[in-house]
């Protein structure tokens, strides 16, 4: 059996491959590099609150995180959007 970390699996994708990734209220907490990447040649693994702004660029690799409007997962409060 492969080790997870390695190049070696085939279920994994190349990390930080694009500059944008889209997400949704469902993949809440963000983090970077998102699951299914590999790890072993990434950076340490960073949570993006794109819930609060609905973006958010990673500090380590620059790779931008967009939140996708899904009104059925949001509500408005205070004037602002939380994720049920």
């Amino acid at each position: 059996m492969p080790d997870p970390q390695t190049h070696e699996r085939t279920d994994l994708v190349q990390p930080n491959a694009a500059n944008r990734y889209e997400v949704t209220a469902k993949d809440l907490p963000v983090c970077c590099p998102l699951p299914g990447m590999y790890l072993w040649n990434s950076h340490p693994r960073v949570y993006l609150p794109v819930h609060e702004t609905g973006s958010m660029i990673c500090p380590y690799c620059g790779a931008t995180y967009v939140l996708k409007d899904d009104d059925r997962l949001a509500v408005e409060i205070g004037g602002h959007r939380e994720w049920k």
